[in-house]
């Protein structure tokens, strides 16, 4: 049986190797035709194709015949016994060469033979090899399989025979009669398969509309005849006789062939409906001013393409202010709908994600209208949605005002000179309004620039520039861009009451909150890196009260409460709240200086020089938009007696109207403007504000250099520390003194704006350097902790104080731990309070959304406890 078997297989692999480029041709030949090319191809062209065919089919058949071997017996048992180790079955047939009538080795040699007998036992038939890898290395025989099966799915064997009856012409059907053929193919947007009008005889035809039916009539002209009431034709109309019919399906009625061998169809047209769309629920807001409109669209055949137009409803619109006059000619703005990229598009859900926070009707009531379209051009429109356009929202009161301006800039160019006047008393006293000199200075030029371009009439092109630098100082004085964590916590808790006073959306209370959480966990990791304890180890409150100290969890609870009032509306409970939290954040400080109990840390010492570098490179910033700003001054005719405008108004050398006093000039004014209280800035301005050699840039360009060089220094004298942090915190300072060198030649070459530019980015690399550093040196000390060298935090022989508390409250244990070994609760009621506790670390260690820091902290509690 073995042998049998593997006989077979060497018939299966050699007629394989043989004649495969003969199926392959075999395939290639009749795939055209079972796809029916030869009813549109010309019968010369097919009939050629048809000859190529058969030629080289020949030829592969030939060398098919001659190239195979029929496989024999003995092949078969060499190939079984080559797959047993020692060749047992050609060992049977071998004949005892020696020894022949010496009886001990003829036993020997039936001994040999009955092993070989035995091994034969387990002889198994051996696969066929028929891998055609080395003879096909292209894959031609896939290719044709591929192609034939494609033409067996969308074709039909019958259309085969339509090339012999082309070319016996109407011999054949005079033997037979006539016959015919046809087909109905659907537009190829529904992606329905061709219907075949043989296969339907006798049943209803239900074809999609715009369907396109093929009828071919065999025999002689007139034998059969089409009739159809399908098509709807009313103009010139082909004979009913006709070899070849084409029309589409446009209304339901009946196909009939007429004659011997005909046929009738009933045809229902599926009508093309119009595609769909509706709002699928309310507009989602996010605090940053980004919008998504989830909306459902549906078609029969899918939907090709959408977009949203949006229209400013000018009848909603509250004219007051600087919306009282009529608005400029502004087109619909049109966005277009995001389509799946992949399944089916009969019906579907997505959302329109957008952020039109810097349009010209952001916070302005509009009508939204959704449109789509499918594959022939119908469209289908939404009920027009009113809405006000979700836009970013200001609390911080001057970027409120900014912001205003920029919409009424760009509602009309007629409020230019309004915009102008508002934006001037906004600046009139900024040291109450301006928390730095940056934001004004900035304001000042894009106030300037408004009036310089108002003289000849304000462009497109400069009420777009403008609009713009609006809008970037709204955002410099909303987000701000503070050097230290006690500004960052005092601007959250601004913009939360804000928001408290002025209505805010769960979202936007959402991201206020996680602002304020932000800058409160910075605050308070400030403290822990930089207190100094009293004489009693703790942190003194500003006031002679009894000192408090203040945890954590009470700081977290008094944030969660305030978020849980807020979103019930609760406004009023929750500013007592924010007042609660604004006092108890006023009673905290840090103890700086060289009182404390032991020197700085190298590390201490490295953040501390970069919070003044920072403060140096801020200051140069500055006196740089200064400069600039003198510049643009001395430049604006007419308008040399304003340079000096104070931030108090207390201008000597004007009248209220903003007109110079009839003998005072502009000496000395620059000396009373915003450097003033500063000596060094005092004595960089002169008279006129003309900038002498204290005042060129060089006195900046050497401040500069100086800050750089000095960078350089705090770079090398860096504590060595191990990380990620600590390489992100050289990267930074690498790329801050970079910057520094960047701005200093812009300083020397006179151009202002790029090293203002240049001196930005320096200022971002440093605060990235001082947050990576922080966090180097935190991961430093907790490694410390961990390897039992936390003891070294105490006296300077090495042992702990265990009267030192950190910021917190906690106290060191003996073991120079943050711990406490004194009783933390009193009262009768401990254990139920202890209950509570531990069901409040269980609770929080549930949270997986709390930091990985935090959860490993509250594991490594439950576990001791």
């Amino acid at each position: 049986m073995p042998i049998a078997l593997t006989r077979i297989g060497l018939w299966a692999e050699r007629i394989t190797r043989a004649f495969w480029p003969v199926w392959t041709v075999l395939f290639v030949g009749l795939a055209p035709l079972i796809m029916g090319w030869q009813d549109r191809l010309p019968l010369e062209l097919v009939w050629g194709f048809a000859v190529l065919v058969v030629l080289v089919l020949g030829w592969t058949l030939w060398r098919g015949v001659r190239g195979f071997r029929v496989p024999t017996r003995d092949e078969a048992v060499a190939r079984v016994d080559a797959r047993l180790p020692g060749r047992p079955i050609a060992a049977l047939e071998d004949q005892q060469a020696i020894g022949a009538g010496d009886a001990a080795s003829e036993t020997v040699w039936r001994v040999h033979l009955q092993r070989m007998a035995d091994r034969t036992r387990d002889a198994r038939p051996v696969e066929p090899d028929l891998r055609l890898s080395r003879s096909d290395p292209f894959g031609l025989r896939y290719i044709a399989l591929l192609v034939f099966v494609v033409a067996l799915m969308f074709g039909s064997l019958l259309r085969v025979g339509s090339v012999v009856e082309a070319g016996i012409g109407g011999t054949g059907q005079i033997a037979t009669g006539p016959v015919w053929e046809g087909w109905v193919e659907p537009p190829g947007y529904t992606g329905k398969p061709t219907l075949y009008l043989a296969d339907l005889q006798g049943r209803a035809i239900r074809a999609p509309e715009g369907s396109l039916i093929t009828v071919r009539l065999y025999g002689e002209v007139g034998e059969l005849t089409v009739a159809e009431t399908v098509s709807g034709r009313t103009g010139e109309v082909p004979p009913a006789s006709d070899v070849q019919q084409s029309f589409e399906v446009a209304q339901s009625g009946r196909l009939e062939i007429m004659g011997d061998g005909g046929a009738a169809w009933d045809v229902v047209m599926l009508p093309d409906e119009a595609p769909m769309v509706e709002l699928a629920g309310p507009v989602e807001v996010e605090a940053s001013g980004e919008m998504a409109q989830p909306f459902r669209a549906s078609d029969d055949h899918g939907v090709f393409a959408g977009e949203a137009r949006i229209d400013l409803d000018l009848g909603a619109v509250d004219r007051r202010h600087g919306l009282a006059v009529d608005p400029d000619p502004r087109e619909a703005f049109v966005v277009d709908l995001p389509m799946p990229f992949s399944g089916d598009r009969a019906d579907f859900e997505e959302r329109l994600i957008d952020d039109f926070s810097q349009h010209p009707w952001a916070n302005l009531p509009v009508t939204l209208t959704l449109t789509v379209e499918d594959a022939v051009g119908q469209s289908g429109s939404s009920t027009p949605e009113t809405m006000r356009l979700p836009g970013r929202r200001f609390f911080q009161p001057v970027a409120k005002a900014v912001i205003e301006q920029r919409r009424d800039l760009l509602w009309s160019k007629a409020n230019a000179s309004r915009v102008a006047m508002v934006l001037r008393a906004v600046s009139h006293r900024p040291d109450e309004l301006f928390n730095n000199e940056t934001s004004y200075l900035r304001l000042r030029i894009t106030l300037r620039r408004l009036e310089a371009e108002m003289e000849g009439g304000l462009s497109d092109a400069a009420q777009e520039e403008i609009a713009q630098a609006l809008w970037d100082l709204a955002i410099l004085l909303e987000d701000g861009s503070l050097a230290d964590a006690r500004d960052r916590l005092e601007r959250a808790q601004e913009r939360l009451a804000e928001a408290m006073r002025n209505g805010a959306s769960e979202e936007e209370i959402q991201e206020l909150m996680d602002e304020l959480r932000a800058a409160m966990d910075e605050y308070m990791r400030m403290l822990a890196e930089n207190a100094e304890p009293g004489e009693n180890g703790t942190d003194q409150p500003d006031s002679g009260e009894e000192n408090r100290q203040i945890s954590q969890s009470e700081i977290d609870a008094l944030l969660d409460r305030i978020q849980e009032l807020m979103e019930e509306g609760r406004m009023a409970e929750a500013q007592e709240l924010m007042e609660q939290l604004n006092q108890m954040m006023e009673n905290m400080r840090v103890t700086q200086g060289e009182g404390g109990d032991g020197p700085q840390t190298p590390g201490e010492q490295s953040m501390q020089d970069l919070a003044e570098t920072l403060r140096d490179q801020q200051q140069l910033n500055d006196d740089s938009f200064r400069e600039l700003q003198e510049r643009f001054n001395q430049g604006q005719p007419g308008q040399q007696g304003q340079q000096g405008q104070q931030p108090q108004g207390q201008q000597q050398g004007q009248q209220p109207g903003g007109e110079d006093q009839p003998g005072q000039g502009q000496q000395g004014q620059q000396g009373q403007g915003l450097g003033q209280g500063d000596n060094s800035q005092q004595g960089m301005i002169g008279e006129g504000g003309q900038g002498g050699e204290a005042t060129g840039e060089g006195s900046l360009a050497d401040r500069q250099n100086a800050l750089r060089q000095g960078l350089n220094q705090l770079r090398n004298a860096l504590p060595g520390l191990d990380g990620e942090a600590a390489d992100r915190a050289g990267e930074a300072l690498g790329r801050a003194e970079d910057a520094m060198e960047g701005a200093e030649d812009a300083l020397r070459e006179g151009d202002m704006a790029e090293a203002i530019d240049r001196q930005s980015e320096a200022m971002d690399a440093l605060r990235d350097g001082m947050r990576n550093l922080g966090e180097a040196l935190a991961e430093n000390q907790r490694e410390q902790l961990e390897e039992g060298q936390g003891t070294q935090t105490g006296r300077a022989d090495g042992r702990p104080e265990p009267g030192r508390r950190d910021p917190l409250g906690r106290q060191m244990g003996n073991s120079g731990q943050f711990g406490s070994d004194e009783n933390m609760l009193q009262g009768e009621d401990i254990y139920r309070r202890a209950e509570e506790l531990l069901k409040e670390l269980r609770d929080r260690s549930a949270d997986q959304e709390r930091p990985e820091l935090e959860l490993d902290y509250l594991k490594r509690l439950l576990e001791r406890f």
